[in-house]
Order: C-alpha cells, then structure tokens, then sequence
C-alpha cells in the first residue's frame, strides 16, 4: 500500500531520530548504510511528491516520482569531498532521474548532491569498474566550502577558554584556547551543561549546531 505524503514526513522524522540516536550512542555512520539508504528514499520521495518502490530490492530504481518518473536515490553520510557511489549499468536502462542526497550528521539535515535527468547523470559517471559498476565521484557535486578564515563572524561570545562565533554563513564555531574545535557540537553540548541549558527544542528534540550555538550565544550575551 502506498504510504501518504502525511505518513512520508512522519516516516523520515522517525527515521532521523533513530538515526541521530544512533549516532550519539557512539555507532559510526558507515554502520548504519541501511537507515542512510531508507531516508534518502523517503526524502526523494517527498520531494518529488512521489512514491517508494513497490517492489522490495526494486531492480534499478527506488522511487517513482509524482509524474511517474523512475528515480534511482543513492544516500550518504560521508562529510567533505571524498568517497563515491556506484551504479548497475544493467539497471539504469529502467531509470529516468538520478537524486544523489547527502545527509549531513553535523547540522542533522539532508542535502542534495545531485537531482538531474539520467542523460545529465551519466555525464558525471566515470567507465565500469572492474566490478563492473560505473562510479560517481562525490567530488564532481560538491563545491570547496569557503574556508571559515574567510568568513566574518556576526556573534561572539566567551566562556572561560571557549570562544563560539556565529559565522555570516549560519554556521557555529567553537574555539577552545583560541584554537578551533574540529566538531563543534560535543564542544556545544558541554557548554551548554555547564550554563543550565537544555539541548533539546520545545519538541523535545535535539537542536542541531546552529540551533544550539545560537542558543549558548544568546545565553552568554544574556550573561547567564
């Protein structure tokens, strides 16, 4: 039975949250391919105001859009540049759009890498490999990020050796001993349980880094 775009939307919340759970249980995203796969389906499926395949393990494609189109999806977890996905040349004659999606687990939201027709896809595939897959380097979709040196930030505030600047782009740096933190939400979190603050939105979810940079920032420009 086809789920309804209501079911769709609250299907991926809860895909999400299991997946963030697992996440902050210390489960590494390479573990958790199959979870990374069933929300990229469920995203293409909301975004084309489609359908998931009806068929289970359907040959070539994993949705169908609301105009009928035959999407194959490929989701992953994979920060930065690197990695690639892969595709059964066997398969693609039965595809007609590719979405490639990238769900980003530090600000736990979903981006899309690629959503182009198959003719404009493959011009982004390199020839079979020996396993006889045709391969699509990440790099080709994503763009160098500015450097945050180049950026000017909009809010700072300091707490004992911390520093959290929120940058012009929305993103939150965190400092400790004026030297940057490679991920800033752990840095966030135990700032935030030093100043009293919850971690969680008024659904009682987990705010993302820019939601809880902000509110650490506002905390301290409150003098809390």
């Amino acid at each position: 039975m086809a789920l309804t775009q209501m079911q769709l939307i609250q299907s991926l919340g809860e895909a999400m949250a299991w997946f963030e759970r697992e996440l902050q249980w210390g489960v590494p995203p390479t573990e958790l391919r199959h979870l990374v796969g069933r929300i990229g389906e469920l995203y293409a499926a909301l975004i084309t105001n489609g359908q998931m395949a009806t068929e289970v393990n359907q040959k070539g494609y994993d949705v169908v859009g609301g105009e009928g189109e035959r999407i194959a999806v490929k989701t992953t977890a994979m920060m930065g540049n690197s990695g690639h996905v892969s595709f059964n040349p066997n398969t693609l004659a039965v595809v007609d759009r590719v979405i490639i999606l990238r769900v980003n687990t530090e600000e736990m939201q979903i981006e899309t890498l690629l959503n182009a027709p198959l003719a404009e896809a493959r011009d982004f595939m390199a020839d079979e490999n020996a396993a006889g897959k045709l391969s699509l380097s990440l790099c080709k979709l994503t763009r160098p990020a500015r450097s945050t040196s180049e950026l000017k930030a909009v809010r700072v505030a300091s707490h004992g050796n911390y520093e959290v600047r929120e940058l012009e782009n929305g993103s939150i740096e965190v400092c400790r001993d004026g030297l940057p933190v490679p991920s800033a939400k752990p840095e966030l979190r135990h700032l935030a349980s030093e100043l009293n603050l919850s971690i969680l939105n008024g659904n009682g979810n987990p705010y993302n880094t820019r939601q809880l940079g902000s509110v650490v920032i506002q905390a301290l420009e409150a003098g809390v």
